[in-house]
């Protein structure tokens, strides 16, 4: 009986451990909030909507390594803004707010995840009305750019070069 209990317990360990991935991939919603699940766009896809003081749609997308992608927010509003958060990561910051850190983000991404992409309208700011319009563009780009290598600067030289030979 004791050696049943051990295989159930280890059984349940086991399960608990499998699934705890996919509880991190999982996205916690603000009440009024709607789930909308993307793929990544083979071309530049242009998302719509209203930020409803907490009822608007948020968004998963999911990366692939290697991946070369730019996200752009735009709206007319000074109190809208856009997170995105890594549903791999376990913290809840986001590693991106058009807040702090501009209107657009550009990268490569590192390792296979998920994106959350959380449109909002901030709360704390003095404002009028209840929500604002906003649009996301979510553009696949070629392989970031290798950065150039400088020549190497020529060496001082007792003998000057030769002149150019005339054809």
């Amino acid at each position: 009986m004791k050696d049943a209990f051990m295989r159930t317990m280890i059984a349940a360990a086991a399960l608990f451990f499998l699934t705890a991935p996919a509880m991190a991939q999982a996205p916690q919603l603000e009440p009024g909030e709607k789930l909308e699940k993307l793929q990544f766009p083979a071309v530049a896809m242009q998302l719509k909507g209203w930020t409803k003081f907490g009822n608007s749609h948020v968004y998963t997308l999911p990366v692939r390594a290697g991946q070369h992608v730019k996200v752009s927010f735009a709206t007319k509003s000074k109190f809208a803004f856009l997170a995105i958060f890594d549903l791999s990561k376990p913290d809840d910051e986001a590693f991106f707010g058009t807040d702090e850190d501009g209107s657009s983000f550009e990268t490569t991404i590192k390792e296979n995840t998920n994106w959350l992409l959380r449109p909002y309208y901030s709360k704390v700011s003095p404002r009028r009305g209840l929500g604002a319009p906003f649009s996301i563009l979510i553009e696949p780009l070629a392989a970031a750019p290798q950065p150039k290598t400088q020549p190497e600067p020529e060496q001082p030289s007792l003998f000057p070069k030769a002149p150019a030979k005339p054809q």
